[in-house]
């Protein structure tokens, strides 16, 4: 049995002895140890174990325990480090902004940023389980297949040309706040905004589908998967578009990676050369900014509304520039939330092809849905392997789930999957084996349910808060799923400086800026639901009120 002040005793007498005594000394043994403290030989083992990781001791096979050979003592001055100014040369664009994306929150914070789920969220028990029983099983950690498990990336590729079902009717609401369709607040929901407004992006001018409709499905429509055992969906529902039965993917064409942004990365790096030009829809992630600048393309954005990015513009822009790849997120766009309205993928897709460029389908949300049924991916139209097609489960379930798919056809693919290979070789063995048994058992059918209705409470909850404290910053769409809202801040804010002062506050938020690859229009907030819990969303809004 561990006691751990007789562990804290052990600890002491040996650090004392070790401090004294030259490098090779023998201590005392694990018995002489265990009389003298009358401790368990358990706890001086872990009372060694202790000093060992501390670079104190050493211990030796059948001989006993000893005083560890020193590190050299430090310099009398620091290392002069200066040169590495001049060798290294300017910092890259982005670097500081995502450090401060995926920083952990200080103590007493609350999260209003970030781009996981709450512990609270994660199927961490499920997951664990899956990875204890692959971990116990040899075969998992031999090398495999360097494209992945066939297994894995046949579940990824079926994904592709899955059709989605009809969702279920909404429970009420409960919070004063209409359910969202992906469209426009009324004026009655207290917003102070007409419905009009909408906080930099336009309404649609492609003659598209009305702003109240959530890519073609009724309002009504936003309910929680079906329970069926992986997430399936019936053919008939599919967000009013056919499926393509030349379209999707097949797992030869899909290689597994460590996470979506390791995906990005190798897509970039091989599909372009330094001094390319890469369009993007504006604002876009800013990890995709990141990682085109590290590249060293040329980024230019392309205007988008609440029903995505403009297809006369992309045309334009592909015209003007002559890029040849065109990076988007159709579903639930971050930072704004906005989805690809049905009337406009057929033209974006036919300016991709016109131009002879590529799309990169950034598929980051698609389990993350909450009102309505999502459309299929952009790759289940396509047969000519105009779309490369990324998908991370990291978003949907841990952030130590680090598993995406990249998927492509035709040299493209064979490009990209050497491109991987060049990379990191492969994904650890047990993490895909976890993963297949994960996404193909109940407990992911499970896990999107109850995480479309705890998004749903959570997002309410933030909306809630804000009507009471901020109506001003009320976003005038709401996005029918994601993590965030894009919420508006008054002309001629500083949203960096607020940003900064609403952390003194207590509240961590990340300002628009950086979402954008030209000039922000407007200054804007992003404020995520998913990482606090619907209980402090009041108070997370109340201190950033404070600051406004």
């Amino acid at each position: 049995m561990f006691n751990s002040n007789a562990a804290d005793r052990v600890v002491q007498e040996l650090r004392g002895l070790t401090g004294a005594a030259p490098a090779g000394t023998r201590l005392p043994s694990v018995r002489e140890l265990t009389v003298r403290h009358q401790a368990s030989p358990v706890t001086v083992a872990a009372a060694i174990r202790q000093l060992v990781a501390e670079g104190l001791v050493e211990t030796r096979s059948g001989r006993g325990t000893f005083v560890a050979t020193r590190a050299a003592p430090a310099p009398s001055s620091p290392p002069d480090m200066s040169w590495q100014t001049v060798a290294l040369g300017p910092r890259r664009y982005g670097e500081e902004e995502m450090q401060a994306l995926l920083a952990l929150p200080p103590a007493g914070a609350i999260p209003l940023t970030g781009g996981y789920l709450d512990a609270d969220l994660q199927p961490a028990a499920a997951l664990g389980a899956a990875l204890a029983r692959a971990a116990r099983q040899p075969a998992a950690w031999q090398r495999g297949p360097v494209a992945g498990r066939e297994d894995l990336r046949a579940w990824f590729a079926r994904e592709t040309t899955r059709p989605y079902p009809p969702p279920t009717p909404p429970t009420a609401s409960g919070s004063g706040l209409p359910a969202s369709s992906g469209g426009d607040l009324p004026a009655t929901a207290s917003t102070g905004l007409p419905a009009a407004h909408n906080g930099g992006l336009p309404a649609s001018h492609d003659g598209g589908l009305p702003a109240s409709h959530d890519g073609g499905l009724p309002a009504s429509h936003d309910g929680g998967l079906p329970a069926s055992h992986d997430g399936g969906l019936p053919a008939s529902h599919d967000g009013g578009l056919p499926a393509s039965h030349d379209g999707g993917l097949r797992a030869e064409d899909i290689v597994i990676c460590s996470g979506g942004q390791a995906a990005l990365s190798s897509t970039l790096r091989a599909l372009t050369e330094p001094g390319d030009t890469l369009l993007v829809e504006s604002p876009t992630y800013l990890g995709a900014l990141a990682t085109a600048h590290a590249a060293g393309l040329r980024v230019v954005p392309v205007p988008a509304d609440r029903d995505g990015v403009l297809p006369d513009q992309l045309a334009a822009a592909f015209a003007r520039t002559g890029a040849r790849l065109f990076y988007c997120q159709p579903l639930h766009a971050n930072p704004t939330g906005a989805t690809l309205a049905p009337a406009r993928r057929p033209p974006v897709l036919a300016a991709v092809r016109d131009a002879g460029a590529f799309l990169i389908e950034d598929d980051y949300a698609r389990d993350l849905t909450i009102d309505g049924a999502a459309p299929p991916p952009l790759a289940s139209t396509d047969p000519d392997g105009h779309v490369i097609y990324l998908r991370s489960l990291t978003k949907s379930a841990a952030p130590g789930l680090r598993v995406a798919a990249l998927g492509a056809r035709g040299p493209a693919g064979a490009r990209l999957r050497a491109a991987r290979l060049l990379d990191d070789f492969y994904v650890a063995g047990p993490l895909q084996q976890a993963t297949i048994e994960f996404v193909t058992s109940p407990a992911w059918s499970r896990h999107r349910r109850r995480l479309r209705t705890e998004l749903r409470t959570r997002r309410e909850a933030l909306l809630t808060a804000l009507n009471r404290h901020l109506p001003d910053l009320l976003p005038p769409t709401v996005p029918s799923g994601g993590l965030h809202l894009w919420t508006p801040l008054p002309p001629g804010t500083d949203d960096v400086a607020v940003a900064a002062a609403a952390a003194t506050a207590g509240v961590v938020v990340f300002p628009g800026r950086p979402w954008h690859a030209a000039e922000p229009p407007a200054p804007f907030l992003r404020l995520t639901y998913a990482a606090a819990p619907p209980s402090a969303m009041a108070e997370a809004v109340r201190r950033l009120a404070t600051v406004l």
